[in-house]
């Protein structure tokens, strides 16, 4: 403001410094009064500290913090279950909170194998249970709140009317040939056969398209489209364990199986030209002369279709009472299905190969032709018989597969 004004008079009118009038001590003084009296200071217009209105009264309560929160214990199953599968879920887990220490013992005291997560809020169990036994949870978990709680509890697992085994035919490394089908036999009938198919799985080195299919109640198999791509290694995995097969029958046992399947050889026999040729990788090997079954009399025919290599005998016993032979041994014998069908040496018949069908149903060969062929043979060969009266079928045995149509084949599955 102007250096020589203080304010305004009662009548309006400005008051101010008379003429001549020094400005002194005094002047000074009021002055500073003035500005006590206003509670002012000469270098700041801040508004007085409300601060200090705040000061002691705790802060707002959004600024308070919020109490931490107790742990909180879920158990899968839950505490006092009962018909539980043995290979059903098992876990603890702690929310607001972790895993202190935790055991989960069987009927006996034994310990459960478990593993327990990297932030220690999950428990989970590492291996089966077993059938009709009591399991108990004992532990504790602390919660966000510094509070401990105890983890208790216990369940029971069902107890069967009766458990299957099963069995596989591939053998663990070995190599088999193009056509070999996977044959899983089952002790006993089993009517949930979807929940059991869940459970088997084939899994292949390369892309391979096949299926399960169920011959009937106690037998699945499993094979491809078209054969096997040569080289192809195969993983079967059967988690058949406590898998419940249907009227309180469940698995009891896993199984696996891990096999290659070798180079693509495949047998073209004939019946109405006596021959059998052996082809590898698409070329042709060996054609030999062979006399197949006596086409007059059905019960000796040999019978066309898709046969695959079952087994492999350097000797072996025929008997047939029906034809009234016993015990006719005979060499280099390579069975191609279960109802009395092989290839093999068998020098009375010489004069027929080529030329005459006299058998009783086998493949005869010369000895010295049955040695080459079955030097070269595997199990899961295919041997494809053309040109006889009689299909092979379902009363053939086990390795009828291929018989069968793909479309055929896929409606035999129990997830179709």
């Amino acid at each position: 403001m102007h250096a020589g004004r203080v304010g305004q008079g009662h009548d309006g009118r400005r008051r101010g410094w008379r003429p001549g009038w020094r400005r002194g001590p005094l002047t000074a003084l009021v002055s500073a009064g003035l500005v006590a009296v206003l509670g002012l200071t000469a270098c700041s217009s801040d508004t007085p500290d409300t601060a200090a209105t705040d000061r002691g009264s705790g802060g707002s309560p959004a600024a308070q913090a919020a109490p931490k929160p107790a742990a909180r214990i879920a158990l899968e199953p839950a505490a006092g279950a009962a018909d539980v599968s043995p290979v059903a879920p098992v876990s603890v887990t702690v929310t607001d909170g972790t895993i202190e220490a935790l055991t989960l013992t069987n009927p006996t005291g034994k310990k459960v194998i478990g593993s327990l997560s990297a932030d220690k809020t999950t428990w989970r169990v590492g291996e089966p249970l077993g059938f009709g036994k009591t399991y108990t949870w004992t532990g504790s978990a602390v919660g966000a709140n510094g509070e401990r709680k105890p983890i208790t509890g216990s369940f029971t697992t069902v107890t069967p009317s009766g458990t299957l085994g099963t069995r596989i035919n591939t053998g663990d490394n070995e190599t088999y040939g193009v056509a070999m089908p996977i044959a899983v036999t089952f002790d006993g009938p089993v009517t949930d056969k979807a929940a059991a198919q869940k459970a088997m799985t084939v899994r292949t080195s390369v892309p391979v398209e096949g299926s399960w299919a169920w011959l009937d109640d106690t037998r699945a198999h499993w094979r491809p489209k078209a054969y096997w791509p040569a080289g192809t290694t195969v993983d079967v995995s059967l988690k058949l364990y406590g898998v419940h097969y249907g009227g309180g029958v469940y698995g009891d046992d896993d199984m696996t199986s891990h096999f290659t399947i070798g180079r693509n050889q495949v047998v073209k026999a004939d019946t109405r030209t006596h021959r059998l040729q052996v082809f590898r990788d698409g070329k042709r090997t060996a054609d030999f002369p062979a006399s197949f079954g006596l086409e007059s009399d059905p019960g000796r025919v040999t019978n066309s279709g898709t046969h695959v290599v079952m087994s492999k005998h350097e000797s072996y016993s025929m008997t047939n009472p029906k034809y009234d032979y016993y015990d006719v041994v005979v060499p280099w014998a390579v069975r191609i299905s279960n109802n009395g069908e092989f290839v093999h040496g068998y020098a009375p018949s010489v004069w027929a190969q080529g030329n005459q069908n006299v058998s009783h149903g086998c493949v005869n060969l010369s000895p010295a032709n049955a040695k080459r062929y079955f030097d070269s043979s595997l199990v899961g060969d295919p041997v494809e018989i053309t040109g006889s009266t009689n299909p092979l079928d379902a009363t053939d045995g086990d390795y009828y597969d291929w018989a069968v149509p793909w479309d055929q084949w896929l409606s035999m599955s129990a997830l179709s």
